[in-house]
């Protein structure tokens, strides 16, 4: 795991990549969050 904070609500995190830097990374709350909300 590496740690990183949520580009959203700036929490410390987790997540099982290691992030690149030019896309933001989400905490799960967020990421659950922001996926429930957009309609494809």
């Amino acid at each position: 795991m590496h740690p990183t904070v949520c580009a959203e609500c700036g929490k410390d995190t987790e997540v099982p990549f290691r992030p690149r830097g030019d896309r933001p990374v989400y905490c799960d709350d967020c990421f659950r969050r922001r996926r429930a909300s957009s309609s494809f």
